[in-house]
């Protein structure tokens, strides 16, 4: 009994022994267990804060960078008053500006002094000021690129324009050949019909305020091929005020235009051009108007505009601008096809000014090359 009573013993002793380590093996293995889900659990839990935190920092800073002024200068190589056509580019800028909070315009004259127009530019990009200046005149690509050799951090916005490769410089050129050639036709129609200021003779003026390379290479060039397309004799008489101001001096170089035959004259003069309509009236010619909707200048002496939508275009590719998007170094030409340069059709002056005949003609060279059937490359 004692013997058995011993064994007994020992085995609950080793039951229970057992018993007990695997108990603790099992209280360790839930343990490490626990640990392991826990620092699994906390791991992702600690990574997605990171993230949170990360996304905030990146919503705040894009937030502080939305909220910076972006400030705009808009110069104008001449002055607004008699100058529609940067009369239209500071009210499509400024209509930009007034969508955007954060930005702000300040509008420049910079007079009728070529000459004094580079110092005046390079004062705005002195000024550290300007996120943009933006400009409209084929001579403001060059001298935007002189200065952005002392301040090539300085961005450009160019209208009426032509540069590429320059990282400071976007342009925005118009195709002034197409448009040209739209006043050309027009003006032919109008000194070979038997209108009651249209002479015999097949000769049209055209007086320029200066000469420069789209002058030259685009707009004389296509205002007479579009002249010719109505007949091959038509020839041209080509004048140069020297400046965008004398109306005295437009006045009589246009009245030496009539002694010569002409009855259609073009005037790319700036605020001389007042001169040539007065002499227009004088004499009962008539006056085709380039860039905006003239027809008002002179009822019954325009007969057509060929009109840039500057208003618009300065408004939209300045908002593209303001949001980061424009992609500098590049240059843009648009034309007719693109719906940026037009032949004004519906004006009521213009209708009561020229016969039904004429005008369905004018309206169907304007329809092809709407559509793409008629297109002429611009210059460069």
């Amino acid at each position: 009994m004692h013997t058995g009573n011993n064994r007994g013993r020992r085995f609950i002793t080793r039951f229970l022994f057992g018993t007990v380590f695997i108990m603790t093996a099992l209280v360790l293995a839930l343990g490490l267990s626990g640990c392991g889900e826990k620092t699994t659990a906390e791991g992702p839990a600690e990574s997605q804060s990171t993230v949170e935190k990360s996304e905030a920092g990146s919503a705040k800073a894009e937030e502080a960078v939305e909220e910076q002024p972006f400030d705009i200068a808009v110069f104008i190589p001449g002055v607004l008053a008699g100058s529609p056509l940067y009369q239209m580019l500071a009210d499509g800028v400024t209509q930009a500006v007034d969508a955007h909070e954060r930005a702000t315009v300040k509008v420049v004259e910079g007079g009728f002094n070529q000459a004094e127009w580079r110092d005046k530019v390079t004062e705005l990009a002195a000024a550290e000021k300007y996120e943009l200046i933006i400009s409209s005149n084929p001579a403001l690509p060059e001298i935007c690129a002189r200065v952005s050799e002392n301040f090539p951090q300085q961005k450009f916005l160019l209208f009426d324009g032509y540069l590429e490769g320059n990282n400071s410089i976007y342009t925005f050129r118009y195709n002034q050949y197409e448009q040209a050639f739209l006043a050309g036709h027009m003006a032919g129609l109008v000194t070979t019909d038997g209108m009651p200021g249209a002479n015999p003779e097949l000769k049209i003026g055209l007086i320029a305020g200066q000469e420069y390379p789209d002058m030259n290479q685009a707009i004389k060039p296509g205002f007479l091929a579009g002249a010719r397309m109505v007949n091959e004799d038509i020839s041209l008489d080509f004048r140069v005020v020297g400046n965008w101001y004398d109306a005295t001096k437009a006045a009589e170089l246009a009245q030496s235009m009539v002694k010569a035959g002409v009855d259609v004259i073009l005037p790319i003069s700036g605020g001389a051009n007042q001169g040539v309509i007065k002499t227009a009236e004088e004499n009962d010619i008539y006056i085709h108007w380039f860039d905006t909707n003239g027809y008002a200048n002179s009822p019954g002496r325009v007969i057509g505009s060929t009109a840039l939508l500057q208003e618009q275009a300065a408004r939209e590719i300045t908002e593209k601008a303001i949001e980061g998007s424009i992609r500098y170094g590049e240059a843009e030409v648009v034309g007719v096809a693109d719906g940026w340069v037009t032949f004004i059709l519906s004006d009521p002056l213009y209708t009561d000014t020229v016969p039904e005949e004429l005008r369905m003609r004018q309206k169907a060279l304007l329809e092809k090359m709407v559509n793409g059937d008629i297109q002429f490359e611009m210059p460069q």
